[in-house]
Order: structure tokens, then sequence, then C-alpha cells
């Protein structure tokens, strides 16, 4: 039985970062409310808010001071009681976090965020401020409940947690741990109970999607988790996020390509093309391999969707080397990329190599890199134009103006399909006609 005490005790919960970080937030929420807590949706105003930090690079830790520094502005107002920091953050920074904001009272790691109710529990109580931290978990405890936060029709499936490779930009590793796959048997459960609760798309994600089942000793454990998937009944689309393009195997490309329910989308961060900065960033791809890659992709999936995404800026990347990845880029042809510019992230090995690129010329790399991409995907959606595609309805405002994405866009990341007048409820699988773009986004009527 929940005490009166607890049914008056409000939490706010406020997600960032990505979608690894999303689930979690997910199963916070269910943890919170299985511990006797009420959720609000308006944070400013809860007893207690509880920040589920990102802090892999620079914009995401200044998200996220951000959003700490409102919390704690709030509690001075006395509008919030207790301020809990939760997160990749807490797991980076763990005590200075409270050097460097003060007014938190409770700072959350990785591996204490399963007793996330039971911490607010004790924050409630104390009168110091507390730091939860131990070292990132050695095994993957994910068969928590989850509270959805988005659309009740799609949702994120992770499969497993930390990463083996070591990038030299890259902070994953030191925060989240080595690579550790979750049992098929415990994946297979939670994407049933997801679909019986009316989720129709699971979009697959972990640090490396295809390193999947290797640290178990599962050959091929990518392909045999889609076989399994795709014969859950009322689940019909799975997307595969994250792929590691150097782990992308023929038997990989051929599972997509003879799958009913895989849809034919690969998001695979290529990161550059140069071999010299794909060695000094400690990738073992190379640019022959990735040529190779996109031209089977291409072969052997004809209307294959890629996204990618890729730095710029690393330290000491020349004019001819982004020159190179420039040209790769247009050869390519992705439907969909994001690029960011190179962070010296503390304690990375990149972050200590010389001829360091200014700030100013990375985001004139940027725009000049992203300019060129949005020729490629204008072009791409003029020859949509006529086509019917099949789509999932996301939302439907009151003039019956929907928003909705064909196989080719992934939730949140990517553009959307606008439908008008359109007669179906979100969820619901429609047949569109393509009459328009409007830019990144496809402008379809229903057929």
């Amino acid at each position: 039985m929940v005490s009166k005490t607890k049914k008056h005790v409000t939490v706010g919960l406020i997600a960032l970062g990505c979608p690894k970080n999303k689930v979690d937030s997910e199963k916070m929420l269910a943890e919170i409310i299985q511990a006797g807590f009420l959720i609000t949706a308006e944070p400013d105003n809860a007893d207690v808010v509880v920040i589920n930090t990102c802090g892999f690079i620079k914009p995401a830790k200044a998200e996220a001071i951000d959003a700490i520094e409102h919390a704690v502005a709030c509690k001075r107002t006395g509008a919030v009681k207790k301020v809990v920091v939760a997160g990749c953050l807490s797991q980076r920074l763990g005590q200075e976090l409270l050097d460097q904001v003060n007014g938190i009272d409770a700072v959350v790691g990785l591996g204490q965020r399963d007793e996330i109710g039971r911490i607010i529990h004790k924050t409630l109580r104390a009168k110091e401020p507390s730091v939860y931290l131990d070292t990132a978990p050695q095994s993957i405890n994910d068969d928590r409940a989850r509270l959805l936060i988005g659309p009740p029709h799609w949702a994120y499936l992770r499969i497993a947690e930390g990463c083996n490779h070591r990038c030299s930009f890259c902070t994953i590793p030191a925060i989240k741990g080595p690579f550790r796959s979750k049992p098929p048997k415990m994946v297979i459960a939670e994407a049933a109970e997801l679909v019986s609760a009316g989720v129709v798309e699971l979009n697959i994600i972990a640090q490396d999607t295809t390193n999947y089942g290797r640290d178990l000793k599962i050959k091929h454990g990518l392909v045999t988790l889609i076989a399994e998937l795709q014969e859950i009944p009322d689940l019909t689309w799975i997307r595969l996020l994250y792929l590691y393009p150097s782990e992308i195997s023929p038997e990989l490309i051929k599972a997509i390509a003879g799958s009913v329910k895989a849809v034919h989308y690969m998001d695979i961060p290529v990161q550059h093309v140069s071999n010299r900065i794909l060695k000094a960033m400690h990738r073992p791809d190379t640019k022959e391999k990735l040529y190779r890659l996109i031209e089977d992709l291409r072969s052997t999936i004809s209307d294959i969707i890629l996204r990618t995404t890729l730095i710029v800026g690393f330290p000491g990347e020349t004019d001819d080397e982004f020159a190179e990845l420039l040209e790769f880029v247009k050869w390519a042809c992705f439907d969909a990329l994001g690029c960011f510019k190179f962070y010296p992230e503390s304690g990375t090995p990149a972050a200590q190599l010389p001829d360091q690129v200014p700030d100013r010329l990375k985001n004139q790399l940027v725009d000049q890199l992203m300019l060129a991409q949005q020729d490629i995907a204008f072009a791409r959606n003029e020859d949509r134009i006529g086509t019917e595609l099949t789509c999932l309805v996301d939302s439907v405002d009151k003039n019956g103006i929907a928003q909705a994405r064909f196989y080719g866009q992934a939730p949140e990341v990517d553009s959307v399909t606008i439908i008008e007048g359109c007669s179906s409820q979100p969820g619901r699988f429609v047949k569109v006609r393509v009459i328009g773009t409007k830019d990144y986004d496809l402008l379809a009527e229903q057929v």
C-alpha cells in the first residue's frame, strides 16, 4: 500500500540526450511510479526534479548544465524542493558536478539509476547533498518496466550497452563501460511487451548494434535477432540504428534485404573518409572499404535509405582531406546526414593532438558540407513527387493535417511526411501520394 505522504510528492523528469538516454528515462519513470510518487508534466513546480543528462560532447554538457541551473533557480523560489541529477554527465563528473552547480541535492550515476525511487526518498529526508556513484555496471539489467515518453505506437528497443571501440574522440567507453549485450530472451520479451501495448515500430539501438551478441558468443547475433523479432505478431517495422560500418557483414545485408519487417533503412555513422583521419580517429575503416560498403548496399537493396553522421575539423584535418570527405558525400548521396564539428573532450586522446582546428573554421566546414547535403536531400525529395508511399501516422491536428513517416524517415532525427486531410489516427499506416516538398519534408495526399 502506498502511503499518503508518497501520494502527495510529485516528481518531474527532464529527459535529455540520445535515444539510449530516452530509454533510461522511461525506465526511471516507471521506477518512480512504482516507488509511490506522482509524475507531473510541470517540472518547474514539482516537489522533486530529476534531470537525466547527456554528457558526451560540449553542447550536450552545456544543455544539461542549463537545465540543472534552471531547476536550481526554481528551487530557490520555493517552487521545487529537491533537484536530482542523473545520467551520463553525473557518471562523468560525479562530485565535480556539485562543485559546478550549487544547489543540487543528489548526483546519481549510471549504475544507480535503477534505484532512483529509493534515492528520491532518501534525498527528501536529507539535509546535505549526496553522490551515488559507482563504476559503470559490467552487466546489463534491462528488464525493468518502461513508461513511454513519446507516442505509444513506436519505441526504441535497446539491445546492448557500452562500447568496446576506442575512437580517439569519444568518451562513451569511459562513461558507459565495455560492450554488454542484453540476453536475446530479454530483448524478445521486452519487444513483445511493447508490441502488446500498441507499438508497431521498433527502433533498434545500442552504442554499436552490429556488435550484438558477440560477447555472448552468438554468431551473427543481430541477424538472428531480426529473424526472432519479425515473428512477433502485430509488429510491422523494425529499424536498425547505429550500425558500425566495419561490422556490417554480407549476412546482415542479406537479412535486411530478405526480411518482411526490417525496413530498408540503415543508420551508419561513418565519421570521415580520409584514411589518415580515420587512423587518427582509431577507426578500423578505410576509404576503400567505405566506398565498397555503399556500393554493396545500393546494389543489393535498391531502395535502401542511408543515414550517416560525420565529424569535421578533426585535429590536423587539411583542405585536401575535407575535400575528400565532401567528394564522398556527393558520391554517396546519403538520404540523411548529420554533421558535427570536432570537440576536444577531456580525457580523450584526440583532445591532446596537435594542430587543433579553430572553431570559426570548423563552423565554416559544417556549413559547407551541410549545404552540399541539402542539395542532395532536396533532389531526392523531388524525385519522390508522384510516387506512392506507405506512411505511419504520428500525429493529426484539429484541421486534419498529419505528420507521418515513410520507412525512410526515422523518428526524431529525420524529416517527416505532411498529409493534408488525413482521415487516419496516430499509429495507423496509410497509403499516400507525394505531391510536393517543403524544405526537407514531403507533402502528400492520402490515397
